[in-house]
């Protein structure tokens, strides 16, 4: 997956997660380096495998949550 596709190309995020995801309007991993991953914790929906799986798709690019 590029750095600008869809977070869909992702596996192992649950529905609730991608829910969450899609209604914060976070549709890429640009989209996640906006948002410090406590913010992204507190969406309903988002647990620790999902933050898992989103936090090692971002570091496999060289990118990171806000700081």
């Amino acid at each position: 997956m590029e750095s600008g596709s869809g977070l869909s190309d992702l596996k192992g995020i649950a529905a609730p997660a991608r829910r969450a995801l899609a209604s914060a309007g976070i549709e890429n991993l640009e989209d996640l380096q906006q948002i410090p991953q406590a913010e992204l914790a507190q969406l309903h929906g988002m647990g620790p495998k999902a933050l898992r799986i989103l936090s090692e798709a971002l570091t496999e690019r060289g990118m990171s949550f806000k700081s």
